[in-house]
């Protein structure tokens, strides 16, 4: 279990993490979003000791990491898959950890295959992949048989076998019952694979829930229609507790009623319907929403103006 209270960072004066409150339960994988700059990082490297809070606190199962006397039995992190020495094999920087943390040595074959490195595991870091560093680091972060788990944008680099892989292990790992503590960028992904949802944005938690109940509490369930009479029908269902929109001709979006009380109330007007189908907004859609104020970096679509007397 990962608890914080009051949690707060500052640089000088940049407030990174603004007094955040939250638990990260056992038995579930949670997802952690939140766009660049949000403080996903920094409240990581917090969790993990490797920065100081400038207040509040922040432990994991019932204490400090550094207060842990094997903290790599109680938690396994990836917060960084190239802070390697890349003269090493990976088979060499597993048996190191494992001595200098008194893990068995045959733990790091058994890592060595979960991860699928043993076919490069005698080979130097410095060679490898992005891909295949990352499942070092996850190989790392899994030495130590931990509890608890936290892992930065697991799947960055991986193909999708790889990526399938990670959702498979995230989930077995949850359902044993340990802590799954992952960031990503790849809104599919995380909607596959975590069940809790924690969304930070400028420093502060602007969600945070169950996946569904995260992309109801933006956009709720809607029902799309077809329909040759679609300014009828609109008027029929329309009410306080119910929004019609028309995003195209003939074709109407409700939001408010169930698809069945759409049914009945358009065949007890002899209306003709092409479509009743319930719709739900995605992970991604939700997000967009729910940091669409809190995007600290954004881009343009329009491409740099040549400079002047360039050939065009």
């Amino acid at each position: 279990m990962i608890e914080a209270h009051g949690l707060t960072k500052r640089y000088g004066d940049k407030t990174a993490v603004d007094d955040i409150t939250f638990t990260i339960a056992p038995g579930s994988g949670t997802g952690f979003l939140g766009p660049n700059g949000a403080g996903k990082s920094t409240t990581m490297r917090m969790i993990m000791g490797l920065d100081r809070p400038t207040s509040g606190t922040v432990t994991v199962n019932g204490k400090p990491y550094a207060q842990h006397r094997a903290p790599l039995s109680e938690v396994g992190a990836l917060l960084d898959a190239k802070a390697v020495h890349t003269g090493r094999s990976a088979r060499s920087h597993l048996r190191t950890m494992a001595a200098t943390h008194n893990v068995p040595a045959s733990r790091v074959d058994e890592v060595i295959e979960m991860t699928g490195l043993a076919t490069v595991a005698g080979k130097r870091v410095g060679g490898f992949s992005l891909g295949m560093g990352q499942r070092l680091g996850i190989a790392s972060a899994m030495l130590g048989d931990p509890r608890t788990l936290i892992l930065d944008e697991p799947v960055n680099g991986l193909d999708p076998e790889g990526v399938q892989w990670v959702r498979r292990l995230v989930r077995s790992l949850a359902d044993e019952g340990r802590t799954v503590f992952l960031s990503s960028h790849l809104m599919s992904e995380m909607a596959q694979t975590a069940d809790q949802l924690l969304v930070i944005g400028r420093g502060r938690i602007i969600a945070a829930g169950r996946v569904q109940e995260v992309i109801d509490s933006v956009s709720g369930a809607a029902v799309r229609v077809r329909t040759p009479r679609a300014a009828e029908l609109a008027e029929l269902v329309r009410g306080d507790d119910v929004v019609v929109t028309s995003p195209e001709p003939g074709t109407l979006e409700v939001r408010g009623i169930d698809a069945a009380r759409v049914g009945d109330i358009a065949c007890g007007s002899g209306i003709a319907l092409h479509e009743l189908s319930p719709r739900s907004a995605s992970l991604e859609e939700a997000y967009m929403s729910l940091t669409q104020d809190a995007v600290e970096y954004r881009s343009t679509t329009t491409s740099p103006a040549a400079p002047k007397g360039a050939n065009r």
